[in-house]
């Protein structure tokens, strides 16, 4: 399936400021090809190695992938790079050695993209393991390693993935990563919070430098932060991803054109929204169908792993109304019910159900942020559901439960981040009545780091069964989610580290799944 036409913003029309923000934005966007023009600088010379944020892949399809690097010699502080445009050249191989080198080029790095470059490469063989690699003036970059999807119509035998979330720099350490990277992941999904906007603290296991941030400066400086980090750069190196973001990218909770904080105006929430997603684009393997275009970018598409999967990845934050009932654990309120509240607004809505019911794949799979089971967290006798969650928009949250079970939507399985914990639902309509039919299954993924330290068995873990009954699975240590694929059967592996507050956690599988092709139901092994 192609990929989804750019739409505005649908929370309305741009304002003035904004309209200017997203016309340079498109000049910008029409300068973004193989060679820029301009003086090229012949020669360059770096004050210090370049690719210190390493190398990525990502956007698979069956013929091709992105191709990701930014020249920074000095990361912290803005990159270390002039105005000057730079070559960087770009070569494929079918050995680690880059020996037998099948496709190379070169694309001009930018400084008004940060340096960025990413390739888009084409004409490779479906199915098949790459290796590729950065040169800029006399410097090259690591080496890294990619595939191709198999081709539209092939049933592959297997599909290996990981999905992580949620990597907050100074709550600890990456050893998830450092043990994700060990298991042959043919794709890692990355649903979220890949960075967190706040101010560094004192005390903390590391530290965030300067204050929140708002400009496109600060925004680069807490990526190339976060990027610096080797264990994230090898999981990166390793095999293609599919991003998505979650709130932390730009700010804690925020809901399309509305900031958490009180007293910010729209206009200049939408100025730090485009100089978020600005940065978010320079810093991660995406196409150029989501360049960013001012505080807009076209994030939801999907990729499919011949007819094994479709992975329908979505955003919940650029199109979403405001959260309900004050924003607080609350019961469903009249508010939470208003038909018109929106997770996905109605394009992307509707571009996810028409894929859906077309999909050829035995396995549709939603890579998304809010946990979309109705999860009861208030752990008294009381009822309590989180508003910033799919329970927030209850009617549509329920539409699409009901479009999966009356269209008989092959194997949805939704894959969620955000909540730093573990979770294994069932997906019901009736969320209280074990007799319901169940319409798709959901894996909720713990944080890589956020939160520090967890604990394998949660507090209240008797309440929180008897009140969830469709929860199967709860716990809440650091870690990822491997996930084993066939047309027969999926497998789900919960990986956690006891700690990450220290480095050298050994890695544990807590509990594991298998949902049965046409079964929608968690049978732990």
């Amino acid at each position: 399936m192609p990929l989804p036409h750019y739409q505005i913003s649908e929370r309305g029309t741009l304002d003035r400021r904004s309209f200017v923000v997203a016309t340079s934005s498109l000049a910008a966007a029409a300068l973004w090809s193989t060679r820029a023009v301009g003086a090229v600088t012949q020669r360059p010379k770096f004050s210090s190695y370049p690719f210190t944020l390493g190398v990525a892949s990502g956007d698979p399809s069956s013929d091709g992938m992105v191709l990701w690097t930014r020249l920074a010699p000095s990361p912290l502080d803005g990159g270390g790079m002039n105005d000057d445009l730079i070559d960087v050249s770009w070569m494929v191989a079918e050995d680690e050695a880059m020996t037998k080198v099948v496709k190379k080029g070169k694309m001009t790095a930018r400084p008004d993209w940060a340096h960025s470059v990413h390739v888009e490469v084409e004409g490779l063989w479906p199915d098949r393991w790459y290796w590729y690699q950065f040169k800029a003036g006399s410097e090259v970059s690591q080496v890294g390693r990619t595939r191709t999807m198999p081709l539209p119509g092939a049933m592959p035998d297997r599909l290996r993935f990981a999905f992580a979330s949620c990597q907050h720099y100074e709550s600890g350490y990456y050893t998830a990563f450092e043990h994700l990277v060990r298991e042959d992941l043919d794709l890692i999904v990355h649903l979220g919070d890949y960075i967190y906007e706040g101010a560094g603290k004192e005390n903390r296991i590391r530290k965030h430098t300067g204050q929140e941030i708002e400009s496109v400066s600060d925004y680069r400086n807490r990526y190339a932060l976060y990027k610096s980090d080797p264990a994230l750069q090898a999981a990166h190196a390793a095999a293609p991803w599919l991003v998505t973001w979650d709130d932390h990218e730009v700010d804690n909770n925020y809901a399309a054109d509305i900031s958490q904080d009180a007293g910010v105006d729209r206009e200049g929430f939408l100025l730090r929204r485009a100089n978020a997603y600005k940065a978010y684009y320079e810093h991660m393997p995406l196409r150029i169908a989501s360049l960013p275009q001012g505080p807009d970018m076209l994030l939801y598409r999907n990729v499919s792993f011949g007819d094994l999967a479709d992975f329908f990845v979505l955003d919940t934050r650029q199109y979403r109304t405001d959260q309900p009932c004050g924003d607080r654990r609350s019961v469903i309120c009249e508010e939470a019910m208003n038909p018109s509240n929106t997770m996905l607004g109605k394009e992307q809505r509707e571009w996810l159900m028409n894929g859906m019911e077309h999909s050829p794949a035995e396995w549709n799979v939603l890579a998304q942020q809010v946990m979309i089971a109705q999860h009861d967290r208030d752990y008294t006798e009381e009822i309590g559901f989180s508003m910033d969650k799919w329970t927030s928009c209850e009617v549509e949250r329920l539409k699409l439960l009901e479009f999966m079970g009356q269209n008989e939507i092959r194997n949805p399985v939704v894959l969620t981040g955000d909540i730093h914990s573990n979770w294994a639902n069932e997906l019901w309509m009736e969320a209280l009545d074990p007799n319901s039919k169940p319409v798709g299954v959901e894996f909720v993924g713990t944080s890589i780091s956020s939160g520090g330290n967890g604990k394998r068995t949660p507090d209240h873990i008797n309440e929180i069964k008897r009140d969830n009954p469709f929860v199967k699975f709860h716990n809440v240590e650091r870690g990822y989610v491997s996930c084993d694929v066939t047309q027969k059967e999926w497998k789900t592996h919960y990986r956690t580290v006891e700690y990450v507050e220290q480095k050298g956690a050994s890695l544990n599988t807590r509990a594991s799944f298998v949902v049965e092709n046409g079964r929608p139901r968690l049978n732990e092994v």
